[in-house]
């Protein structure tokens, strides 16, 4: 494999690298080389007219490409109009493929379908490249159809972008698709000589509490917990809702998990309403947090995943790195990050709209994301290049300010968590027995009432002449006997099912609730408590004795109603002598 890299001059100068190209190639035609043309601007007279030339000059190439935020090469931001990037592949199994389709977000799902059944039809296939336009759409199932490629090929890729990232204008292109301004490109590698590795990296940590998502609609986020999404960035960052609200969040994305994942969500812009524009699609119920950029950390993690690809020995490195990211850094600073690749094999790439890569089965759309691809034809070859990446001109064995700060935050944070669960048990627990308290108890059956459909039951205990008890021994045993009963109902139940619960309803009666359960089951479980509680012996005050009322939710019947009816089972078994167990 061999890499070439120049910027788009002018035309004779094209052609002159061209020609360069071709004595490289295994054949005139450079059947075995492929190209990638990186646009800063989706000018489709020039993209066109470069690759007119490239098929003039070397007919049997391939050639992909698509409009950027900024091109990669060499290990840093080139800052070229347009980048050109040249493998040359030298192993004569080495297949390369390129498909392009034109897509929206109603035909997202058909086109990952597609995709699917033709790297099925190819089992040499071990790579797949996306260049994409997103423009907004939601890609959803679009990546959660691409689960089904088969299993060990690699995806990566990156979503075409502009030169202004104001500018929604974009565009993907390729030899055998033409120009398109909504559409997708991929290239597919394979052959038993060539060999692919890629992963992807943020760098970003995660700051303070969790927040629930509790409205959204795409990529617009509404609110969370229930407040308008804008103020967590308004509460603990102080950062206002204007038009530097993108400069200064830039550093702040969101952070959540999706299929054991951290991913993180870059808001674009925050509206008057307090909703926030995300990069892309975020779904109800995820729980989020702040991320912060710190640079330390970030070089650090690029540096590890430098380190991790040395021992592959790659011939070529391909880098999607998101917009973001170049925002962060800034021009003068964004080749830090870039430039740790470099130094292990030749890098090229763009800056995107968004990122994507196959991480198990599951295809991702992150942001503020670095994904990498490397590659290489044959088995592992000795480096030519100086190993010089543990070398860090940086203070080592640091940890920077801000780490420090997040980390007394996060166990902050985790404390005051901790003491919130602590304190929520205390709430909904009986102190004397540690069964759900009453107000608890009434909170699951009328959830279970709620339930469509759904059949529960209850069982009602009191324990006969339990005054007696407290009378003639005191509290203190009579407190020996509840917390008997309540050690014998939670031995019962975790047996039977671990969905059953028992609460504590007051002085000496308990509420047994069985989700799930059939009135026969309800009754076989009262009659083996009522059992089992009679043959205990307590300490002075011997053996005790319950009545026990069962009912089972009828339709349409509230919880009230039901708590009535089981209350009256229990006074039937009172009524007839105690010590029983009785159905309502």
């Amino acid at each position: 494999m061999k890499i070439f890299q120049f910027d788009y001059k002018d035309e004779p100068s094209l052609r002159d690298e061209l020609n360069g190209i071709r004595k490289a190639c295994r054949d005139k035609t450079g059947s075995c080389a492929l190209f990638h043309v990186f646009a800063e601007t989706p000018d489709r007279k020039r993209i066109e007219r470069i690759g007119e030339v490239i098929g003039e000059e070397l007919p049997g190439a391939q050639y992909v490409g698509c409009s950027t935020n900024g091109s990669i090469g060499r290990g840093v931001h080139t800052r070229s109009e347009f980048s050109i990037e040249c493998t040359v592949f030298e192993s004569a199994t080495t297949k390369i493929e390129t498909l392009q389709y034109p897509i929206s977000e109603e035909t997202a799902s058909e086109v990952s379908g597609k995709l699917v059944r033709e790297v099925q039809s190819r089992p040499w296939v071990k790579g797949v490249e996306l260049l994409i336009t997103i423009r907004g759409m939601s890609l959803s199932s679009f990546c959660r159809d691409l689960q089904h490629l088969p299993e060990g090929v690699a995806v990566f890729g990156g979503g075409a972008f502009n030169r202004d990232i104001n500018n929604n204008a974009a565009c993907v292109f390729s030899k055998n698709g033409g120009y398109s301004e909504l559409g997708v490109t991929f290239v597919l590698y394979g052959g038993s000589d060539l060999h692919l590795s890629s992963r992807f990296v943020t760098g970003w940590k995660a700051l303070g509490r969790e927040m629930k998502v509790t409205r959204v609609h795409r990529n617009i986020l509404y609110e969370l917990d229930g407040h308008p999404a804008y103020e967590a960035y308004r509460r603990y960052l102080d950062i206002k809702n204007d038009e530097h609200f993108f400069v200064n969040t830039v550093e702040f994305p969101f952070m959540y998990q999706q299929h054991g994942i951290q991913i993180l969500r870059d808001p674009v812009m925050s509206n008057p309403d307090g909703s926030i524009v995300m990069t892309s699609d975020i779904q109800e119920s995820d729980k989020m947090r702040l991320a912060y950029g710190d640079p330390r950390t970030i070089l650090s993690s690029v540096k590890e995943a430098a380190r991790s690809m040395e021992s592959f020995r790659p011939e070529a490195i391909a880098i999607f790195s998101c917009a973001g990211r170049r925002a962060f850094w800034g021009d003068a600073e964004i080749d830090k990050e870039l430039q740790p690749f470099e130094l292990v094999a030749p890098t090229f790439g763009f800056f995107t709209s968004g990122e994507f890569h196959r991480t198990g089965s599951h295809v991702i759309q992150h942001n503020v994301t670095l994904v990498v691809a490397a590659m290489r034809e044959g088995e592992p070859k000795a480096s030519d290049r100086p190993s010089r990446l543990l070398e860090d001109t940086e203070k080592t064995g640091g940890v920077s300010l801000v780490q420090r700060l997040s980390t007394f935050i996060d166990a902050a944070t985790e404390d005051l968590n901790e003491a919130n669960r602590l304190l929520h048990q205390m709430a909904i627990t009986d102190a004397l027995t540690g069964l759900k308290n009453r107000g608890e108890t009434q909170r699951i059956i009328g959830e279970l009432a709620e339930r469509r459909g759904g059949s529960f039951c209850l069982l009602m205990i009191d324990l006969d002449d339990f005054k007696k008890v407290n009378d003639r021994f005191g509290h203190v045993i009579g407190d020996k006997v509840l917390v008997g009963l309540a050690d014998l109902l939670r031995s019962a139940l975790g047996t039977k099912n671990p969905s059953y619960t028992a609460g504590r309803w007051g002085g000496e009666e308990f509420m047994v609730v069985m989700p799930d359960a059939e009135l026969d089951e309800a009754s076989a479980l009262a009659e083996e408590i009522r059992a089992g509680f009679a043959e205990i012996n307590f300490e002075q005050a011997g053996n005790q004795t319950m009545s026990v009322g069962v009912a089972q939710i009828r339709a349409g019947e509230d919880a009230d109603a039901l708590c009535v009816r089981v209350d009256n089972a229990l006074y039937a078994a009172k009524r007839q002598g105690k010590n029983r167990v009785v159905m309502g």
